[in-house]
């Protein structure tokens, strides 16, 4: 590092320091992301409410019309990420989380007052289309701003920021079905307080959000281009545009992987605390026990699956993640033995966490950091595209028969035909997308040169 870069860095450095109030370390920053995803992750319990929506003693609703309300904020993350995916380059981490946050709780605790089977609208309205937008906001926020603080170790860092999100049904599934026990004729009740929660977690944690100065940031970067394995942190193929990342095959072919996981993994987590008490005989309670279980195995996926990505490579990593996920879908509804549910159900979650542990430092791997936010909240589309095919599709294909070979098998199938995907993905060539981008014309004639 030349001294001139040094001296610009200290400077940088020092009034950081002055301004430590407003921005702590970047490991207390990763603790408050955490925390973050944690509350907006509470959404993958929704199979305790779904359960108790169908109940005759509550609205008796069917499968595929519980899974609607679910469905809806999978489909709003999409738009909720790319506006705030968009305006956190503009407006700062901080503000765009924190309003994501109060408009994900409100969403939520507007879901409470929905106390009876003919106010279905309110509950999708409610936590579907505004929750589900306010968690979009939310959830972009930590994935860019860690890979700016933490351009050195990108897959493990991600993987731990959206760790939280899926560790966030391990507390709601229990709370959620203790809150619904106090009034089983009006689950939709628990909303209320979980609400409320949810809004005091995101306050507080989106208070220390903050981006790195530019001068650490730069000075990571450099360092980490010392690492062999870093080499391509300072060649053409860095820092995209949001447009030019569009113009390559790479940035859809990403998106249909993750599509595929989506769809593959929610077709259980959508079902699980059914599925559970139909196919291996669990009890009410002790499937909505398993779905906080399930839960750890989500999270931990993201940090498992985001470390072997680094060490293994980011295309070998979606091999196993979709491969194994076909395997357990097409066992588990024979698994009628309660221990054999849980292992394939945890290796199927695990799988499901790992596909967004990994994506987002494969979006920095292959566009650069700096417009992240932006490409990887574009490509969140096949969450939400993936999370409302997936379980409207298994809710079908099961029906009332209760046919879960039928609907696994079909799902099953369909991912083992997309193990193909990754197998054609390369990163983009020095410079593709960019030729356009005057800044970037002598990378690409390099890269003309080199080929």
């Amino acid at each position: 590092m030349s001294e001139s870069t040094r001296s610009t860095t200290a400077g940088v450095s020092a009034r950081d320091g002055r301004a430590a109030g407003r921005a702590p370390n970047r490991w207390v920053i990763l603790v408050c992301a955490i925390l973050v995803q944690l509350s907006i992750g509470s959404v993958y319990a929704w199979s305790v409410f779904a359960k108790a929506l169908q109940s005759e003693e509550a609205f008796g609703w069917s499968k595929a019309k519980a899974a609607v309300p679910f469905s809806v904020v999978l489909g709003m993350i999409f738009i909720g990420s790319f506006v705030g995916g968009r305006l956190q380059d503009r407006r700062g981490p901080r503000v765009v989380a924190m309003v994501g946050g109060v408009i994900y709780s409100i969403g939520v605790i507007m879901a409470s007052f929905a106390t009876n089977a003919d106010m279905f609208w309110l509950l999708v309205l409610g936590y579907g289309v505004i929750g589900g937008f306010g968690l979009g906001m939310v959830y972009i926020v930590p994935i860019a701003m860690l890979q700016k603080w933490f351009p050195d170790k990108p897959g493990l860092i991600t993987g731990l920021a959206v760790a939280g999100f899926g560790f966030g049904a391990v507390i709601t599934a229990p709370v959620g079905q203790a809150l619904i026990d106090n009034s089983p004729s009006q689950p939709t009740r628990a909303f209320l307080w979980l609400g409320i929660a949810y809004l005091v977690a995101l306050l507080i944690g989106t208070t220390f959000f903050a981006n790195p100065p530019a001068g650490a940031a730069a000075t990571a970067t450099t360092e980490a281009a010392d690492d062999d394995k870093a080499v391509d942190a300072v060649s053409g193929e860095r820092d995209f545009a949001v447009d030019e990342a569009l113009r390559t095959p790479q940035w859809y072919l990403l998106t249909l992987i993750l599509t595929m996981s989506v769809t593959a993994g929610i077709s259980l987590i959508a079902v699980a605390a059914g599925s559970a008490t139909d196919i291996a005989g669990y009890s009410k309670t002790a499937a909505a026990s398993l779905v906080g279980i399930l839960a750890v195995f989500n999270g931990g996926g993201r940090i498992l699956w985001g470390w072997l990505s680094d060490m293994v490579g980011k295309m070998p990593a979606f091999l196993g993640i979709l491969g194994i996920q076909a395997v357990c879908l097409l066992l588990i509804p024979h698994a009628s033995n309660t221990a054999l549910f849980a292992v394939l159900a945890a290796l199927i979650y695990t799988c499901y966490g790992g596909a967004f542990g990994t994506m987002p430092s494969t979006a920095g791997k292959f566009f650069g950091v700096k417009n992240v936010g932006a490409i990887y909240g574009l490509m969140l589309v096949g969450w939400s595209i993936g999370g409302v095919i997936g379980p409207l599709l298994i809710a079908s294909l099961i029906g009332d028969s209760k046919s879960y070979t039928r609907g696994f098998t079909i799902i099953g199938i369909i991912t083992i035909v997309a193990m193909v995907i990754p197998l054609i993905t390369r990163k983009p060539h020095h410079g593709a997308g960019a030729a356009a981008g005057t800044h970037r014309a002598g990378a690409d004639r390099g890269a003309g040169a080199a080929h």
